[in-house]
């Protein structure tokens, strides 16, 4: 298998996934560098741990890849310092190095790294792990978000319930928003109702008998359609203009 076999890894926005690659030796930074763009990654190089801690806020990484063995800072306080900084203190970290002793393996894994391998090493192993890594990583992410996003839609309701009014007299004035028509295909009004009862992709997917990947794709059309950008915005809408009912 050559590199340009490898599916393009990609982050939830279609961009190719960026990694910091860390390693003082020009000519192995420079191959692996040269293998991962192949294989379809974003490469940001640094020659050491003090470079490659300057360049996160620029580099915005998915993962880094980082020799254990080198001058001033080495791998192990690079990842010490990493579990410190809060919006990296989960990013994913590969070692990358000559140590392959099983004393060596522990301490990195007690350091928090995701994945250790030990040089000389094979390329489409490397990319393997790295595209397990990155998608493990983006599939957490995105179960966080949805968590924050259910607990709003939760509390939403939970107010909607609690302020819900005794139906107005005949000639009391009204005040709902001007009808908006928004066309639904059965199954968009049945995972609508579904998001609205503030469940997630999973469940949702298990209700209905689909798979998560289709309720993901439901999500977005209904994203669209309603022209909101989240779940709660999507509920808020659907219940304002009369798309779902409590």
């Amino acid at each position: 298998m050559t590199p340009s076999d490898h599916a393009k890894p990609e982050t939830a926005t279609g961009k190719s996934a960026r990694i910091l690659l860390v390693d003082d030796e020009p000519g192995l930074r420079e191959a692996v560098q040269a293998y991962l763009e192949d294989s379809g990654f974003e490469v940001i190089p640094a020659a050491n741990a003090q470079q490659a801690l300057q360049l996160l806020g620029t580099a915005q990484p998915q993962l880094i890849i980082s020799d254990i063995m080198m001058p001033g800072m080495d791998g192990y306080q690079l990842l010490a310092q990493l579990r410190k900084l809060e919006p990296y203190s989960h990013l994913p970290v590969v070692f990358l190095t000559a140590k392959g002793m099983t004393a060596d393996r522990i301490q990195g894994y007690r350091a928090g790294v995701d994945a250790y391998l030990p040089k000389p090493f094979d390329p489409e192993e490397l990319v393997a792990i790295v595209s397990n890594l990155i998608e493990r990583s983006r599939a957490a992410s995105l179960s966080e978000v949805v968590a924050r996003e259910l607990a709003s839609i939760r509390a939403l309701l939970s107010e909607r319930t609690l302020a819900a009014a005794p139906p107005p007299q005949p000639s009391a004035p009204t005040s709902l928003p001007p009808p908006i028509k928004v066309e639904l295909t059965p199954r968009e009004q049945q995972v609508l109702e579904k998001v609205a009862e503030g469940l997630m992709n999973k469940e949702i997917a298990k209700q209905l008998q689909t798979s998560v990947r289709n309720v993901e794709k439901y999500v977005t059309r209904l994203l669209n359609k309603t022209g909101t950008s989240s779940r709660t915005e999507l509920v808020r809408y659907a219940l304002t203009y009369g798309l779902i009912r409590l």
